[in-house]
Parts: structure tokens; C-alpha cells; sequence
């Protein structure tokens, strides 16, 4: 069993182990309040009827954050890496302990949005406000006159209240707004202890020093920069010789002829190279040195410094 929630907690370390990350999820955070207190001021409209103000202020949280859950999910490199791990190596790669460190990942980031949204609206609290007006109970509320049910409770979030009942709009609107705040709340406190327990779950499952990780994640983050300026490049020069190929000349500015002269490109990477450094990777260590990324493996093994069976494998993951 300790060894099943070892595994299982292992994917924190996927989601703390790039400062870079926690910079882009900041930005995603406060993307998503600008947009929802846009989407309140400029679009939301409770229709103040009995049952469409449900559905109406369930969709008005629910739909955004499905729409934002899912779209962290296609945009995260985690998703698609996957995918190609599984199709592929047939499904070598794609053993449950990895795809549930993998699936983690994916998900620990793409909940930022949605989390942002949900907290944002309940604290805002119109939506909850629409959503739970008609099922206030009139006889919770002092002296409230008889014959009213939820048709007139629904109308509560708009300006047609019937007068007979127009004084009692602000304490239910009130009693709303608390319940709602009260809820996000308890569901920041809730994300804030479950960071923290992910910290410290993280470091304590992590089977390489703290400073050996900081390092990888530095690593990491330098690779992934230099390989897209270089592929960037590369991919510009390759176009730049094919389209001059076609047309017997090309036209580029000067940057770009410098470019062409400081970094000839002769030949391209075989689909054997790109396969060999994409997808799901496992950490490895060989002969007591840490190899960080396929890239690295792939290099290590291009020059004849390494073979698989040589490696000693780490249930810690990275892409």
C-alpha cells in the first residue's frame, strides 16, 4: 500500500519541478479573472424564471470551467506526448504507475483555469445567487407574507420583485452571497492545503536531492528553449534552401542571410532521431550519472557513452 501512494504522489513532482510552470499558471490565473469579471460585467444576465435560473447559474459556472479544463488539456505538451508514447511504442512505455503520473500532470495544470473561475464566481456570488434564489425557503425569512413560492423567489437576483416583498430582496440576496463566498473560501483553503501537502508529498518521494532536482529543472527549461530557437532556425534554413531550390532564388532580409551563413544546414533528422527523443520520459541514472531528458539519453548514446541496459530507472517523469 505504501508503496502504491508512493507511486501515486510521485506525478507532484511533474507540476513543481519547473519554475517556469508556476510563472505560466500565474498568468493563466490572472487571464481567467480578467475574463470573468469581463464575462459579469458585459454578459450575465440571470432571466429571474423558476428552474432557468438553475440551470442558467449552474452553466454560467459550470460550462466555463469545463471549456477551460479541457482547453489546458489540448494545449499541454503532457497530453500529446502521451498520445505519442502510446502510439508509437505500442504501448511499451504506457505501464499504469507512468500513465497515472503522466495523467496527474496533465491535470494538475489544467485545473488552474477552471479553479480560478470557480473561486472567482462564487465569491462574486451572482451566479450563485441566480442559480439558488427560487429554493430559499420563504418561511426561513421573518414576517415574510404568505402565497409567495419559488416564481416569486426567482425574481429575487432582479428588479420585478413584487413590492409586498421588495424589502426582503437585500437579506436574501445577503444570505446568498454568504453561502457562496463561504463555499469559495473553503475551496481556496482547500487548494492552498492541498499545494502544500503536494510540497511536501513531493520532496519526500523524490528520490534525488533537492539541489540535484533544481538543477534538472533548469536543465530542462534550458533544453526546451534552446531546442525550439534551434529547431525555429533550422526549420527556416531548410525552407530557405528547398524554396531557393525550387524558385533559383530566395528572399530574405538581412538578418535572415546572416543567419543562412553563420548556420548551414546540409541534411535533416531522420524520423528514427525524432521518435527517439519524444514522448514519455523516465529519469535515469547510468553508471551513477543522472541522464535528464531523451535528448540527453539520445546524445549520450549517439556517441556511444551509454546503452539502455546500462540505465537504472527512476519513477519520475518528465516531457
Amino acid at each position: 500500500m505504501s508503496s502504491l501512494i508512493s507511486e501515486n504522489l510521485k506525478f507532484l513532482a511533474l507540476i513543481f519541478k519547473n519554475k517556469d510552470v508556476v510563472i505560466f499558471n500565474s498568468l493563466v490565473a490572472l487571464g481567467t479573472l480578467g475574463s470573468q469579471q469581463l464575462y459579469s460585467f458585459l454578459a450575465f444576465n440571470c432571466p429571474c424564471a423558476k428552474e432557468r435560473n438553475y440551470l442558467y447559474g449552474l452553466a454560467a459556472i459550470g460550462v466555463p470551467v469545463l471549456a477551460l479544463f479541457l482547453a489546458g488539456v489540448i494545449l499541454n505538451n503532457h497530453t500529446w506526448n502521451l498520445v505519442a508514447e502510446c502510439r508509437r511504442r505500442c504501448f511499451k512505455n504506457c505501464t499504469a504507475p507512468r500513465n497515472l503520473l503522466l495523467f496527474g500532470s496533465i491535470i494538475g495544470q489544467s485545473i488552474v483555469a477552471p479553479v480560478t473561475w470557480s473561486v472567482i464566481s462564487l465569491l462574486q456570488g451572482d451566479a450563485y445567487v441566480c442559480a439558488l434564489s427560487e429554493f430559499v425557503n420563504p418561511s426561513t425569512l421573518q414576517n415574510f407574507p404568505s402565497g409567495y413560492g419559488p416564481e416569486t423567489m426567482a425574481k429575487f437576483p432582479c428588479k420585478d420583485v413584487p413590492a409586498e416583498v421588495v424589502h426582503f430582496k437585500e437579506e436574501v440576496i445577503r444570505r446568498l452571497k454568504f453561502e457562496s463566498q463561504l463555499i469559495g473560501w473553503l475551496l481556496i483553503g482547500g487548494v492552498a492545503v492541498s499545494i502544500f501537502l503536494m510540497k511536501c508529498f513531493k520532496h519526500c518521494c523524490s528520490k534525488i536531492s533537492f539541489l540535484q532536482e533544481d538543477y534538472w529543472s533548469q536543465y530542462s527549461s534550458a533544453e526546451n528553449t534552446l531546442f525550439n530557437r534551434t529547431s525555429e532556425v533550422h526549420a527556416k534554413i531548410l525552407a530557405a534552401a528547398n524554396v531557393k531550390q525550387f524558385f533559383g532564388m530566395v528572399a530574405l532580409d538581412k538578418d535572415e542571410k546572416e543567419m543562412i551563413k553563420e548556420f548551414p544546414v546540409e541534411s535533416v533528422q531522420s524520423t528514427f532521431q525524432w521518435n527517439d527523443i519524444t514522448g514519455v520520459y523516465t529519469y535515469k541514472e547510468i553508471n551513477g550519472f543522472p541522464v535528464y531528458s531523451r535528448l540527453h539519453k539520445w546524445a549520450k548514446m549517439a556517441v556511444g557513452e551509454t546503452t539502455d541496459a546500462n540505465g537504472k530507472e527512476m519513477e519520475l517523469l518528465t516531457v
